[in-house]
């Protein structure tokens, strides 16, 4: 049997993890294994490596995808998908791994009711796809984000300003808000909660007459502004899969914190700074477990699945059922961090 691997969207910590066991595994079954390389593009352009463990070995630590990723859609246009089907029965791949977020499972599920055998394996820092606790990639960008807002804080209690960290997050908040509890952070702003710059600024105002002239702000780059009921976009332009690129709101949040208040107030975007390097322990674990899962159900004949962490185990869940809605932060668990807030 012949597999093809393809990684798809923004790259995180522990997709190498991923391509070693899938690689492992697949040869403890005597198949081969096909490196689609820069995502979906791969099967347009039938540009493919093969891989074997050997290539693969030493990649546990290394962040990133050695196969390269993109984010083209190829179900965007009829032809490209046409392309994509045929090319796989041209390179004689049996069954293929599709390992990426919301949009590349998206198309993974879309392409397997044109008959494409396909696995998915959930991959996100964003931690928002449905259907699995947690998805791999996530771990490694909370700590991230933490070891950043750390030092923040202490630059803030140093020099008395209000530091504003903007964090990656376009409509789920779960780095912003485990990032900031993990840190201490005094205001945490996310997608799912909308605020309101008038009552931002009264809460610094009330801590600085306590006492405390200092304060550290974390906020997901999609968070909307209750007054304006939008987000702050850098560009209108949509990429393949329709969303804009966000960005800006925390020094558009730090600029109304200085000129209302006076405080000095000064802000950071964390970016991609939190996406790339070496996974944690968790998610290496998590990344090797689904590898390893995704090779089964290619050999057990299971298609249009998505390979999910429930609990501590590893089960198969619908494609379907995955991206069917974004896995938003749930208000217990805001309600708790905001038991430390301002």
């Amino acid at each position: 049997m012949r597999i093809g691997i393809l990684t798809g969207g923004g790259d995180c910590a522990g997709l190498n993890a991923v391509l070693r066991a899938v690689v492992r595994r697949a040869e403890s079954y005597r198949f081969e294994v096909l490196g689609v390389k820069y995502g979906w593009a791969g099967l347009i352009t039938l540009d493919v490596v093969q891989l074997r463990y050997a290539d693969v070995e030493d990649l546990l630590a290394v962040g990133g995808t050695s196969i390269k990723t993109s984010r083209t859609n190829p179900v965007k246009r009829p032809e490209d998908a046409q392309k994509v089907l045929g090319n796989v029965r041209k390179l004689g791949i049996d069954a293929l791994i599709a390992v990426g977020g919301d949009d590349t499972l998206s198309a993974a599920q879309k392409l397997a009711g044109m008959g494409l055998k396909v696995v998915g394996v959930p991959k996100t820092i964003d931690n928002d796809l449905s259907a699995t606790d947690v998805t791999f990639g996530f771990d490694s960008a909370v700590n991230a984000a933490m070891d950043a807002l750390d030092r923040l804080l202490s630059t803030g209690r140093s020099h008395d300003r209000v530091m504003v960290a903007e964090v990656m997050g376009r409509e789920a908040g779960w780095i912003t808000l485990h990032a900031g509890m993990a840190a201490g952070a005094n205001l945490i702003l996310i997608p799912e909660q909308p605020f309101d710059i008038d009552e931002v600024c009264d809460s610094l105002r009330k801590r600085r007459s306590e006492g405390k002239r200092w304060a550290l702000i974390a906020v997901a780059e999609g968070t909307p502004l209750r007054e304006a009921k939008g987000i702050v976009a850098k560009e209108a332009e949509v990429d393949e899969f329709g969303h804009v690129r966000l960005g800006g709101i925390g020094q558009f949040l730090a600029d109304e914190i200085e000129k209302r208040t006076g405080f000095e107030t000064r802000a950071t975007v964390l970016g991609h700074t939190i996406r790339g390097g070496s996974p944690s322990a968790f998610d290496r674990v998590l990344a090797t477990r689904f590898g390893v899962a995704a090779v089964d159900l290619v050999k057990e004949g299971k298609f249009g699945l998505m390979v999910s962490l429930r609990g501590t185990s590893i089960v198969p869940v619908p494609l379907e059922e995955a991206v069917a809605k974004p896995k938003l932060v749930d208000k217990e668990l805001y309600d708790v961090a905001k038991t430390f807030l301002m």
